[in-house]
């Protein structure tokens, strides 16, 4: 593994969060549908951030705004699952940035030795 498959991770993530971010932003917006961010494995051990739309019914609630009784749906956003996806993101972060950091300081090291 290189420094640029760790940048590339840390871009991932990042992406990982950012989704998930808008999905809670959006958690209260009637009718949104979440998005999922996964992050594979992708050419030379870069990872790339794959986006997708769930389709998972939402509830289904009487809409105050009509006296019909008509029903709307509420957003599919799971905020527990929220948090869950951006503690892994967070966790898979800090991750990488330690194998970068560990990376600089064994170069600052080599450097020092031959000097």
């Amino acid at each position: 593994m290189n420094i640029q498959n760790n940048a590339s991770a840390l871009q991932a993530f990042s992406n990982q969060i950012s989704v998930s971010s808008n999905n809670v932003a959006n958690s209260l917006s009637d009718e949104f549908k979440a998005d999922r961010a996964h992050n594979v494995e992708a050419e030379n051990g870069q990872v790339q951030t794959s986006i997708s739309k769930t389709q998972a019914s939402a509830p289904l609630v009487k809409d105050p705004l009509k006296n019909d009784g008509s029903l709307k749906e509420l957003s599919n956003t799971n905020i527990a699952e929220e948090m869950v996806v951006q503690i892994q993101a967070q966790n898979g972060f800090d991750a990488n940035a330690k194998m970068i950091q560990a990376y600089d300081e064994t170069t600052g090291t080599i450097l020092d030795i031959i000097g």
